[in-house]
């Protein structure tokens, strides 16, 4: 799952200035993908999320108030990152599946090249018709940000993207 997404937007990521101190001359694009699978047999919602990992520990910074470094893999370290990385998500991204309001868990975190998934799982989502989806991950820090989601659910895939200040969008199955 995470490999084809990458591929799907290696081109973009090659244009990319690199680190926080890119040059300002630069237009850079502030991207996240998330990608949500219902799996019927388990009867949940696979949730994973990609952001660049620069423009994700600026985030993380404003919400811990304290440098965060997401390449550091000591225990301490990790446990931390993943606490507000569970928290971030947890306060930019709202999910409704028939209308009704769905809770979900963080599963966990991994940096990968220049991004960082984070995984979730909504337990108990027996069908899905119709799913709404409030994303607005990076728009506290950046006013260009673009989210863009991949839905699938039986097999279908629907894709929609969010342009900052745009931060809902519904998906019908």
């Amino acid at each position: 799952m995470a490999a084809s997404l990458f591929k799907w937007f290696f081109p973009v990521f090659l244009c990319l200035p690199v680190g926080r101190h890119a040059p300002t001359s630069l237009h850079p694009l502030y991207i996240s993908v998330l990608e949500i699978n219902h799996n019927a047999k388990e009867k949940t919602l696979e949730i994973s999320c990609k952001i660049f990992t620069n423009d994700f520990e600026i985030a993380l910074e404003k919400l811990a108030h304290t440098k965060v470094d997401l390449s550091d893999a000591s225990p301490n370290a990790k446990k931390n990152a993943d606490k507000w990385i569970a928290d971030y998500v947890g306060q930019h991204l709202q999910l409704k599946v028939d209308g009704r309001m769905v809770s979900y868990h963080f599963s966990g975190s991994e940096k990968e090249s220049d991004g960082t998934w984070s995984y979730f799982q909504a337990d108990g989502i027996l069908s899905v018709k119709n799913i709404e989806i409030t994303n607005s991950i990076l728009y506290d820090c950046f006013n260009q940000e673009i989210n863009i989601m991949h839905v699938t659910v039986g097999g279908e895939k629907k894709s929609s993207r969010l342009n900052y200040p745009d931060k809902l969008c519904s998906m019908a199955f």
